[in-house]
C-alpha cells in the first residue's frame, strides 16, 4: 500500500502597519513548520525580525519596491521589534531585550540545522535594536490588524520573479529602442551636415563661375 501525503499549507499571519503612509505588511509562520516555507520563500523586498539569542517567532517585513534595510521608517522598525517580542515566550516577560533584523537574502539554512533554525552569510549585514520594554498599545493596533491566511508561498514567489524578469525585459526592450532612436537621430544629423556641406560647395562653385563671366560694353 502507497501511501501519499499531501503537504499542507502554511498557516501565516499577516499584520498591518498604518503608523506611515503607505502601510507596510508584516507577517510571520504560526510555528517554526511554517518558518521553513517562509525561509524558503521570502522575497528580496523582505526584512527578518528575531529575538537575539531566545526563541521567537520570524516575523518579516515586506519594504516597498527599491527600498532597502536602511530605509525602514523608525516607526514601523518598532512595530516590527514590538511584536517578534509579544512572539518570544521568554523574551515576553523580559525587559532591555536586543532583536536582530537582516534582510532576506543574508539568511542561511544548511541541511545539517534544525527545523526553524537559521544562520547568517554576512555577520555584518545583520542589524539590532533594543527593545525596552512591551508596548501594550502597539500589540493591541497590530492584533486588529490580524488576518489569518494559508497562502501558496512558492506560487506567490514565482508570481513575483516572474513580474521582476517581465518588468526587466520591457527596460532592456525601452533601452534597445532609445539605443536604436538616437543612432537613426545621428545619421539623419550626419546626412543633413553632409548635405549641407555638399550645398556649400555647390554655392561656391556656382559663386566663382559667375564672378568669371564675361562683361559686354
Amino acid at each position: 500500500v502507497v501511501v501519499c501525503t499531501v503537504s499542507q499549507p502554511a498557516m501565516v499571519f499577516y499584520f498591518t502597519s498604518s503608523v506611515v503612509t503607505p502601510p507596510y505588511t508584516i507577517y510571520m509562520g504560526k510555528d517554526k513548520y511554517e518558518n521553513e516555507d517562509l525561509i524558503k520563500y521570502g522575497w528580496p523586498e523582505d526584512i527578518w525580525f528575531h529575538v537575539d539569542k531566545l526563541s521567537s517567532a520570524h516575523v518579516y517585513l515586506r519594504l516597498q519596491t527599491g527600498q532597502t534595510i536602511e530605509d525602514i521608517p523608525k516607526e514601523v522598525l518598532i512595530d516590527c521589534a514590538q511584536l517578534v517580542k509579544a512572539n518570544s515566550i521568554q523574551g515576553s516577560k523580559m525587559n532591555n531585550i536586543n532583536v536582530v533584523y537582516t534582510p532576506w537574502a543574508n539568511l542561511k539554512k544548511t541541511g545539517d540545522m534544525d527545523v526553524g533554525q537559521i544562520g547568517f552569510h554576512k555577520q555584518r549585514d545583520v542589524k539590532s535594536v533594543m527593545v525596552e520594554k512591551k508596548v501594550n498599545e502597539i500589540i493591541n493596533r497590530l492584533e486588529k490588524t490580524k488576518d489569518e491566511r494559508y497562502p501558496d508561498l512558492a506560487a506567490e514567489k514565482e508570481s513575483r520573479d516572474r513580474e521582476e524578469r517581465n518588468e526587466k525585459k520591457a527596460q532592456i526592450q525601452d533601452l534597445k529602442r532609445k539605443e536604436k532612436d538616437e543612432m537613426r537621430k545621428k545619421k539623419e544629423m550626419d546626412e543633413l551636415r553632409s548635405y549641407t556641406t555638399l550645398m556649400r560647395s555647390e554655392n561656391m562653385s556656382s559663386n566663382q563661375d559667375g564672378n568669371e563671366s564675361d562683361e559686354f560694353m
